[in-house]
């Protein structure tokens, strides 16, 4: 998990009044809960390009006055007309325990029923993940090479090492799709298995 740090600063003063005023000036009320008591704060909002429009799960170091906490961002709200982040929440990390981070998928490969014409359905885009500092991926790989018209691969198919995936394993994460202009490939395999089986006879 890629790490990126921020500054901020205690919010001395709290409630809606304060918050509109930290926004006027360009910053964004936040809070980190997580190991004890909450701690309020707020940063610049400029911050927040690389740390929320990202690809990837981040580990972020925010440095309040002088003192550094390892978190993650754990909630998000934004304004609904303009989009622009208005709070966000942090959960803080503890060196060694086990905590929960949205991770996103990345789907490698191309799907051998896409090459036949196919459409690829990417269902499930993101999902939570268990596991420590150390384990914890800032993304996971799915390979979908073999994946034919008609197939699909689930949460319970992602492979994990050093975390776990929480929630059902039976959602969907992505599937291929039958179009006009599909190939029906099944044919194409059985040909090779009676080549392979012919091979090894005459063998």
């Amino acid at each position: 998990m890629r790490s990126i740090n921020i500054e901020g600063k205690s919010r001395e003063e709290l409630g809606t009044k304060s918050a509109k005023l930290l926004r006027r000036e360009g910053m964004v009320p936040c809070v980190i809960y997580g190991a004890g008591q909450n701690i309020h704060f707020y940063t610049d909002i400029r911050n927040f390009r690389e740390l929320l429009y990202t690809a990837e799960a981040l580990l972020v170091l925010v440095n309040i006055d002088g003192t550094e906490y390892k978190c993650v961002v754990r909630d998000s709200q934004f304004h609904p007309v303009s989009s622009e982040v208005e709070h966000v929440d942090f959960f803080q990390i503890t060196d060694g325990k086990p905590f929960e981070a949205i991770v996103p998928i990345n789907l490698v490969g191309n799907a051998r029923g896409v090459r036949n014409g196919g459409k690829l359905k990417f269902i499930l885009r993101r999902v939570k993940a268990l596991g420590t500092l150390e384990s914890m991926p800032g993304m996971i790989d799915l390979n979908i090479e073999k994946l034919r018209i008609g197939q699909s691969l689930r949460v319970s198919d992602i492979v994990t090492e050093g975390f776990e995936i929480v929630g059902d394993g039976g959602r969907t994460v992505v599937a291929v799709r039958t179009s006009r202009n599909a190939v029906d490939d099944s044919d194409e395999e059985e040909e090779g298995e009676e080549a392979a089986a012919e091979e090894t006879a005459e063998a």
